[in-house]
């Protein structure tokens, strides 16, 4: 038996099954059947194929990773013939071909260990040779003894005389040792402290660094302490013994005095340490200030100007500018950008464009190759509002890499979402965690929820009136980074059904987009959202809104998109049961009877078009399926008050409004015929 080189619990080898995931193994047999499915192991390319990459793992065994395993195209994956590669293996055939997964880790430092799966040894966990015993100590080793030859017995006169020596050349140790002391500590206080900038000038000399931990992992050789100032980032190694923790007192957060020598480990700086200290006090303090100072000044938006002059975006400039501010901070601190965002058009245009702003940033912070995919991730939504089941999900995600490899807790970015009541709880369980989160939101945001988020970005928190999400959204990616903004210029023309405001339909075409194909990048757009709706599709969410617009593959999902919403909208217009109150024309449509629900276009998005084409004079739409309503209307209605009012007049109905002013109203199934007869004389009172 051992013990696991990352939580000391006794297990056979050196990593128990919790931990396995955390650690990259060498292989060092011949034969495919000796892997170990679930497990990472180092790899290097052996060449490519139109499906995918071979990865050599051992002698005579290669794994295929197929390209659908790789979350970027084949052709952008910057690996060369003979790179070193990291890989988990998913399942091994009998027929000896190995099925390869995607390693989000692709360098040694980012996993907490290296062992050793050999077939030939005690276990299929061991440590490497050179990590299997401590280095020897720092102390010089005193030279062995020779036997002394037999000496003639001596008299009691020698051994006074003996005596008298040794007490003496104690006295002159001790003096010496007296005289020496103070020097050696004049030699500690005088190593020299360096900004971690500054340590590629340094290397082989003993330095001083101050500066915060800001991860902490072990390996199976020594601890790994991650160290930030207000420059940079460094590894210091620390060594006690293989897979011990060493300074066990220093944790994430600490600020700390440490000395040692620099060094290149495999090509990056790291820093052999000889002493550390945990500051406190005005000298903890120092560290913290010169850091939020640096922070502060970088995190600033470097352009705070919108794209172009819009007097409705104007009235939100400073929140997007506060906004903006958090997610360049984020980035400067390591800490992982998460962007929620509605799967929609308006979702997918403003999440893209602030993950398109982000990423550059990443890559400029970090110069591990998959620090992208590491640093920044997508996640659409599946309805209007952050609900307590998205930040479960979440927060145990976040836990999880906290856990595993100390990661900072993320900031959340919601578009589109995080603006009303319905988020309140959801925010609230990323708050308890101490996880920071911004909302931007172009519809009505309620009272309720502007003090859920850390920042709220939504005009209608100052009276105006809504505004398209995703142009709020590209115009805060574009104070993120000034950089992108030729990138985003086209962006606000797309979420629009309508006419498209002339400010932003001229910047579209000075862009190289004209009406056509905006349009067409929006109906792709539309019908991709669709599909798949959980996953963030990047690649080709990319190809849609940037590489592909003028080829192909807009106007191939483009057409679809049309065919499939025209065919739904001929199927459902003759079933639109006309309802006439007062002078307000009312069309129902019954959602469950006259649509196909769960294929494409979405019920949101078929009475938006049922909508453009009827709307006239004093006109609602509703749609009603067994257990909600959707309002659509041409009358500047409030359906929330309608909501609550219907709770009022149908008690045993079960109503629930949800969202804000256009909202939406929930209700038992049972009750449905009745609620839509409150709901028609309650829509038809607004009027009035």
């Amino acid at each position: 038996m051992g013990s696991c080189i990352i939580c000391g619990v006794s297990t056979d080898g050196h990593i128990c099954e919790t931990h396995e995931e955390d650690v990259v193994f060498e292989f060092r047999g011949s034969k495919p059947e000796q892997l170990t499915p679930g497990r990472y192991y180092q790899g290097s390319v052996d060449g490519f194929a139109e499906f995918g990459v071979f990865v050599d793992l051992g002698d005579d065994v290669t794994g295929l990773l197929h390209k659908s395993e790789i979350p970027q195209r084949l052709d952008a994956l910057d690996w060369e013939p003979g790179d070193d590669v990291y890989v988990q293996v998913d399942d091994v055939h009998g027929n000896g071909n190995v099925d390869l997964s995607w390693s989000i880790r692709q360098s040694e430092r980012e996993f907490r260990g290296m062992l050793v799966d050999d077939p030939d040894a005690p276990s299929d966990a061991e440590l490497p040779e050179d990590e299997s015993e401590a280095p020897p100590a720092a102390t010089e080793e005193e030279p062995e003894a020779e036997p002394a030859e037999e000496a003639p017995e001596e008299t009691e006169a020698e051994d006074v005389e003996t005596e008298e020596a040794a007490e003496a050349e104690a006295a002159t140790e001790e003096e010496a040792a007296a005289v020496e002391e103070p020097e050696t500590e004049a030699e500690a206080e005088a190593v020299e402290r360096v900004a971690i900038d500054d340590l590629d000038e340094y290397v082989g000399d003993d330095v001083a660094v101050e500066a915060e931990v800001t991860g902490v992992r072990q390996t199976s050789g020594p601890t790994v302490f991650e160290l930030t100032d207000e420059t940079g980032t460094v590894d210091a190694a620390a060594f006690v013994e293989a897979g011990v923790r060493a300074y066990p007192e220093v944790e994430a957060g600490d600020v700390v005095h440490l000395v040692g020598e620099v060094e290149r480990h495999h090509g990056e700086l790291q820093i052999e340490t000889e002493d550390l200290e945990v500051l406190t006090g005005a000298d903890a303090q120092a560290v913290h200030d010169r850091l939020e100072a640096e922070v502060t000044e970088r995190a600033s938006p470097d352009d705070e100007t919108l794209l172009v002059q819009d007097a409705d975006i104007d009235v939100v400039h400073a929140d997007l500018v506060d906004a903006a501010t958090e997610i360049r901070r984020a980035v400067i601190e390591s800490r992982p950008v998460i962007v929620r965002h509605t799967a929609d058009v308006e979702g997918y245009v403003g999440g893209s464009a602030i993950e398109r702003a982000v990423l550059p940033l990443v890559r400029e912070e970090h110069t591990a190759s998959d620090a992208e995919y590491h640093y920044v991730d997508r996640r659409p939504l599946d309805d209007g509002f952050y609900t307590l089941d998205d930040a479960t999900k979440d927060t145990t995600s976040m836990l999880e890499a906290a856990d595993r490899h100390d990661e900072k807790h993320p900031l959340f970015v919601l578009v589109g979402s995080g603006s009303t009541r319905e988020s309140v709880d959801g925010l609230g369980l990323l708050d308890i965690y101490d996880a920071p989160t911004v909302a931007l939101d172009g519809g009505y945001a309620d009272g309720e929820a502007a003090d859920a988020a850390d920042v709220l970005v939504s005009p209608t928190q100052h009276g105006e009136s809504p505004v398209s999400t995703g142009v709020l959204a590209t115009h805060l990616a574009g104070m993120v980074n000034a950089d992108v903004r030729d990138d985003l210029a086209h962006l606000p023309a797309i979420p629009f059904w309508g006419d498209t405001p002339d400010v932003y339909a001229e910047l579209a075409s000075e862009a190289g987009y004209d009406a056509d194909v905006v349009g067409n990048v929006r109906d792709a757009l539309a019908l991709e959202a669709f599909y798949q709706a959980y996953e963030d599709k990047r690649e080709i969410i990319a190809d849609l809104l940037w590489d592909e617009a003028d080829t192909s593959l807009v106007g191939h999902i483009g057409a679809q998109f049309r065919e499939k919403l025209e065919t739904e909208f001929e199927t459902a217009e003759p079933h639109l049961e006309p309802r006439g109150v007062d002078d307000v024309t009312f069309e129902v449509l019954d959602v469950d009877q006259y649509t196909h629900r769960y294929d494409f276009p979405p019920v949101a998005l078929l009475l938006d078009a049922l909508y453009r084409e009827r709307a006239e004079g004093d006109y609602v739409l509703l749609g009603a399926d067994s257990d909600e309503l959707r309002v659509r209307s041409t009358g500047d209605v409030d359906v929330r008050a309608v909501g609550e009012t219907l709770q009022e007049e149908l008690p045993e109905a079960g109503v629930v409004p949800r969202g804000a002013q256009d909202g939406r109203i929930e209700f038992l199934s049972g009750e449905r015929d009745a609620v839509v007869d409150a709901a028609v004389d309650a829509l038809a009172e607004q009027f009035e």
